[in-house]
Formats: structure tokens, C-alpha cells, sequence
């Protein structure tokens, strides 16, 4: 590696940094609003301009392209990346690869797929550009207040922006898993856990609803929350879904991203033992036509964590 990407000087936790970011959706205008709160300089692009104006009325330093986002922030860069994985992905690193310069630093916090993230981590190599992949969890609530944070790549890339991400974190809430592609890798199992944990929810409030007993829902999830085994932010959620929303008024249509789908590919390749994980993507499946009280309580759960779209039973007319 070249010697211009070690010889930057280290961010020390609470000291001010620049940052540009990427992608100002849920997640990234979240991370944007809680980096100014703590003191760092955030310059911020997205690619519908209002989500940058508005951003900027709270204090971002807006940027209407990827050029002028860079030219916004001194060297040594770092380029945070908050958008889809995929195509948006790959044309965000493939322009940025163009206007960044050695010794800077890309950080795809997004869900991209790992292999994708070790070619992104080889490719920026080739310029002297350093690379992480950072996995975020903790929904929008998380990127608002403090995020969990699973990070592949160079431990000296790691250790520049560790600092930052601790800011952004809750306590012990980063993690350096291993070299490029091991935290989207970790991200991507964590997201598979997830679905089951979801999935088990779901079939549980099935049984209650199909049950003889007139049961206050809220009210017993609410209790689960307080010193019983399962209780945990997803039974918090899911008291809060149930108390905003009757049942026989939603859809039971999921939104689902299909990152699972890749840890499900992985586990076919390794021969894995993976039911709940497998079952868990399938049924996503079922639930698109399907009056499922299930469907509709995973739904409520992905709203509330991550403010996926909740849809309403008139909807699917």
C-alpha cells in the first residue's frame, strides 16, 4: 500500500472532523444531523436536491454533485456512502474514484453485497484511495441517536475513522470485524438473524390473534418488555405497532430489500443448516398475497426499526 495512506494524522474521539455524505435518506441524513450535533463539519450530496436543502437548513454543507462534495472537503477526504446497493453503489465508487486523490478514504455504509466490497476495497487500492465497509445497524432511531457499527478493511483506515464512529455509536457499539468485506459479511448474518427473530414474532402474534382469549395485545407485549426472555427492542417495537395501528386495517405485503436472500445463497454453497434463516426469506414471500397476521406484524416491526413503507389493507385493492 502506498505510503500516503498511513501518513495521515489520526482523529482523536471528540475532535472536529469534515466528512462528506453521501446519500441523505433515512440513514445518512440521520448520521448527517447526529455527526453536526457533535461537532463535526458534514457536507452532504443526494441525488434529489431537496433532501440536500433541507438538510442544510440544520446546518450540512450542501453539495449538488459528487464534484463539488469533494471539492468541499480538504485533504485528507473522507467519503461516507449511505445509498442502495447495487447499481447506486457502484456508480457513486466509480465516479468518486475519479475525483478522490491518495490518501483519502471511502466508507460504504450501506448493505452491499461483501464480494462487492472487496472488489471496491481492490479498486481503490489501485488509486492509493482507502476503503471500509461499514455496516450500520440500529435502524433510523440508531443512525439518529447512536448506531452499531461492523467495519471491514485496513486497520490504519480503521483506526482513522474509529474516533468518528464512536461518536456516532452507542457505548461499545463499534467493532472492527476483520480485513475488506468482513463488515458487510457480519452485517449481512446479523440482517439474516434478524428475519428469523422477526419471523418468530410474527407467528406468535398469529397464535395470540387466533386465540379464544380477548387479549390486550399492547398491553401483553408491553409486559414481555419488562423482565421476560424475549424482551428486547423488537417487543418494544411491536407494542408501539400495535398501539398505532389495528391489525384488520393492514396489508400483510412486506418490503423486503433481499439482502437475506445472499446469506441464504451463502449457506447453500457452505452446506449449512440454516431452516429459521431460509424459512424466515421465504415467508416473505407468502405474505405477499396473503391476509397474514404474521405478515402484518413483521411489516409493523420493519417499519418501526428501519421506516420501511407500511401498507394498508385498501392498498392492495
Amino acid at each position: 500500500m502506498p505510503r500516503a495512506l498511513f501518513s495521515v494524522p489520526l482523529l482523536r474521539q471528540g475532535s472536529r472532523m469534515n466528512l462528506g455524505i453521501v446519500g441523505l435518506g433515512r440513514m445518512g441524513a440521520s448520521l448527517a444531523r447526529l455527526a453536526m450535533e457533535k461537532g463535526h463539519h458534514v457536507a452532504g450530496y443526494n441525488k434529489n436536491p431537496q433532501f440536500t436543502q433541507e438538510l442544510a437548513t440544520k446546518g450540512l454543507d450542501p453539495a449538488f454533485s459528487l464534484a463539488e462534495l469533494v471539492s468541499k472537503l480538504a485533504p485528507p477526504r473522507l467519503v461516507v456512502i449511505y445509498v442502495p446497493h447495487g447499481k447506486p453503489t457502484e456508480s457513486t465508487i466509480g465516479e468518486l474514484t475519479g475525483l478522490l486523490e491518495p490518501g483519502d478514504l471511502v466508507a460504504d455504509g450501506g448493505n452491499s453485497h461483501w464480494k462487492d466490497s472487496v472488489r471496491h476495497y481492490e479498486e481503490l487500492k489501485a488509486v492509493s484511495v482507502a476503503f471500509l465497509d461499514v455496516g450500520t445497524s440500529g435502524g433510523v432511531e440508531g443512525a439518529r441517536n447512536g448506531a452499531c457499527f461492523m467495519v471491514g478493511g485496513d486497520a490504519d483506515a480503521f483506526a482513522r475513522i474509529e474516533p468518528l464512529l464512536r461518536d456516532l455509536a452507542v457505548a461499545e457499539g463499534v467493532f472492527h470485524a476483520g480485513p475488506a468485506g468482513a463488515g458487510h459479511f457480519v452485517k449481512l448474518i446479523h440482517n439474516a438473524i434478524e428475519f428469523g427473530m422477526l419471523q418468530a414474532l410474527g407467528e406468535g402474534l398469529d397464535l395470540l390473534v387466533r386465540s379464544d382469549y380477548s387479549l390486550d395485545l399492547p398491553g401483553l407485549f408491553h409486559n414481555w418488555s419488562h423482565g421476560s426472555v424475549i424482551r428486547g427492542w423488537l417487543v418494544e417495537l411491536m407494542e408501539e405497532g400495535l398501539r398505532a395501528n389495528r391489525l384488520e386495517d393492514l396489508s400483510s405485503r412486506v418490503e423486503d430489500t433481499r439482502e437475506v436472500k445472499w446469506a441464504v445463497q451463502y449457506a447453500l454453497e457452505k452446506e449449512a443448516w440454516i431452516p429459521v434463516i431460509a424459512l424466515s426469506e421465504l415467508a416473505l414471500y407468502r405474505y405477499r398475497d396473503d391476509d397474514s397476521a404474521a405478515g402484518k406484524a413483521v411489516a409493523l416491526l420493519r417499519h418501526g426499526f428501519g421506516g420501511h413503507p407500511l401498507h394498508k389493507e385498501a392498498e392492495q385493492g
